[in-house]
């Protein structure tokens, strides 16, 4: 009788004879090494502020992870890992111009581990760390590559135009209230403190002359483009990704505002990557912001809902369901894009609202139902009041703060909008003019305590 073939299956079990006729077919399995993990993705996403690298796997992987120098390397070893296609492919994603990995290198160092080398173009300040499956990923291994000299977000702007004035010192960030209760008396004999001198020297580049010779204060609008990089956001029926979305209307929207007289814009995000909420409204006191813009394209389980609604801070709970169910997702954003817990202040959310006060919250609503009602003349608007609920990215204590859903993602009709070049100009016409409007009524407080 001719020899059968044997079949190997991954698991040891009993010998299995069968008979059809003259025919034995031997089974006989064979056991393979168990538990080894699999990558299911590999994804890159460069920025200015910091590289993330994403290995997307079915089971929590141990990293250990060094630096080696001249040249700059990091090297990153994992555990229960054989190298497959998926992970080879890392090495093309990565960019030329990459701010901070120059190449990957990817191996097996030995059985049962894979060795990756990132050459890198400057010294990074690296965080390694897992992430639980969340929303649609599973286990996530995450590498964020820092600079070790982050860029000052004055800077910053300073180097891409967007900052007036001859001075380049960083602002101060902004008082605390028992700063501002020493400052009710200052000893006006004594030599300015470096704190004071710096906001002397912020205050200079806050302003520039108009064409009578005149001082005029300058206007700083933060702009956040919401979700980004691991945090796609809502998607439409179509494919379109609420991140990308929202980012195509705040670059228009910050031409449209630059073109006003003494207004410049920063972004909190300009490309495709990931920002915590907590770190969207540091950098908008750290430039010390006269306005807060979250700009978000809302979604709902029926894609019969519609319209635009605009919300402010609440500290007393939502005005709705939805407004809660609403501020619940967006909260969520932090567990979907990937946030470092270990290097994550966790009381930031609790404090940032104890902080907050009444006049910041009356500012916003100020500011909502201006660019609320001048929304309302291009859109349907879903609700028409400004509502409120607990927004984390709202809760900058001394910034008006509102967040623009723009329309419904997942409405076949809207999301069709919002793909629009017309419809994005337009909407972006509709906020700057709600945004004079609430400054024509509430000029900007000068920025500097001593004024």
């Amino acid at each position: 009788m001719p020899s059968t073939p044997q079949i190997r299956s991954q698991h040891v079990s009993r010998r299995t004879v069968l008979k059809a006729g003259a025919t034995l077919l031997l089974s006989v399995t064979v056991p393979l090494r168990a538990n080894a993990a699999q990558i299911l993705a590999v994804r890159v996403w460069p920025a200015d502020d910091y590289t993330r690298v994403t290995l997307e796997n079915d089971s929590d992987l141990k990293a250990t992870h060094f630096i080696v120098k001249d040249p700059e390397r990091m090297v990153v070893d994992i555990e229960g890992l054989d190298l497959n296609p998926t992970l080879k492919s890392l090495v093309a994603k990565i960019q030329s111009n990459d701010p901070y990995i120059k190449q990957v290198r990817v191996g097996q160092n030995r059985p049962n581990v894979v060795r990756l080398v990132f050459d890198l173009k400057e010294e990074v300040k690296p965080q390694v760390f897992t992430l639980p499956p969340a929303g649609n990923y599973k286990h996530r291994l995450i590498f964020d590559l820092y600079p070790v000299k982050p860029a000052d977000p004055i800077a910053a702007m300073i180097e891409k135009g967007d900052w007036s004035g001859d001075d380049k010192t960083a602002a101060a960030p902004p008082p605390s209230p028992k700063e501002q209760l020493e400052q009710l008396k200052p000893d006006l004999k004594a030599e300015p403190r470096e704190e004071l001198k710096t906001e002397l020297k912020t205050a200079e580049a806050q302003t520039r002359a108009d064409k009578n010779g005149k001082m005029v204060r300058m206007i700083t609008i933060a702009l956040d483009p919401g979700h980004g990089g691991e945090d796609p956001g809502a998607s439409g029926k179509n494919g379109s990704r609420e991140k990308d979305i929202v980012l195509s209307i705040a670059k228009r929207l910050k031409a449209k505002l630059e073109d006003q007289p003494n207004i410049r814009v920063m972004l909190t995000r300009d490309g495709d990557y990931f920002v915590p909420l907590g770190t969207r409204v540091d950098k908008a006191r750290k430039v010390q912001a006269d306005l807060f813009v979250s700009i978000h394209a809302d979604a709902f389980v029926q894609p019969t809902a519609r319209g635009s609604s605009v919300f402010v801070l609440s500290e007393k709970g939502a005005t709705s369901s939805a407004a809660r169910w609403l501020a619940d997702k967006e909260n969520s954003a932090d567990t979907i894009g990937g946030v470092n817990v270990k290097n994550h202040d966790r009381q930031l959310a609790s404090v940032l609202l104890d902080l907050s006060t009444t006049a910041q919250i009356n500012d916003s609503m100020k500011l909502g139902r201006s660019v609320l009602g001048e929304i309302g003349g291009i859109n349907r608007l879903h609700k028409g009041s400004v509502e409120q609920a607990g927004f984390a990215v709202l809760k900058a204590p001394d910034i008006p703060s509102i967040l623009i859903e723009t329309a419904f993602i997942s409405n076949p009709e809207e999301e069709a909008r919002l793909l629009d070049d017309s419809y994005q100009n337009k909407l972006a016409d509709a906020i700057v003019t709600g945004i004079r409007r609430y400054f024509a009524k509430n000029p900007p407080l000068a920025k500097n305590r001593l004024t």
